[in-house]
């Protein structure tokens, strides 16, 4: 069974920085496309970041410059740097992954997800 957890999430001030982590059991996914989501309190999930599974990286444009992604292959693990946040970034954060090797910001193209961690950042 696949699962994917994430953890990292909190509280933190403008400014500030957190390192969420998504750890993957069930199957190996260094061949495969991961990303992250976020979704806030009334709003639609949104693309956040992915990586292929060439360590290609793409970002949403709001979070270029300040967020990172990046992949451990031998942990299986895929992580989310997240610099000089603001308060629009609360959200809670989800990881997904993807059956193919490349990825996508549609969010109905990934096979898996995890169950969120919560980011919070106070102004």
């Amino acid at each position: 069974q696949v699962q994917l957890v994430e953890s990292g999430g909190g509280l933190v001030q403008a400014g500030g920085s957190l390192r969420l982590s998504c750890a993957a059991s069930g199957r190996t996914f260094s061949r495969n496309g991961m990303g992250w989501f976020r979704q806030a309190p009334g709003k639609e999930r949104e693309f956040v970041a992915a990586i292929s599974w060439s360590d290609g990286t793409y970002y949403e444009d709001s979070v270029k410059g300040r967020f990172t992604i990046s992949r451990d292959n031998a942990k299986n693990t895929v992580y989310l740097q997240m610099n000089s946040l603001k308060f629009e970034d609360t959200a809670v954060y989800y990881c997904a992954a993807k059956r193919g090797l490349w990825v996508s910001p549609e969010k109905n193209s990934y096979d898996y997800w995890g169950q969120g961690t919560q980011v919070t950042v106070s102004s």
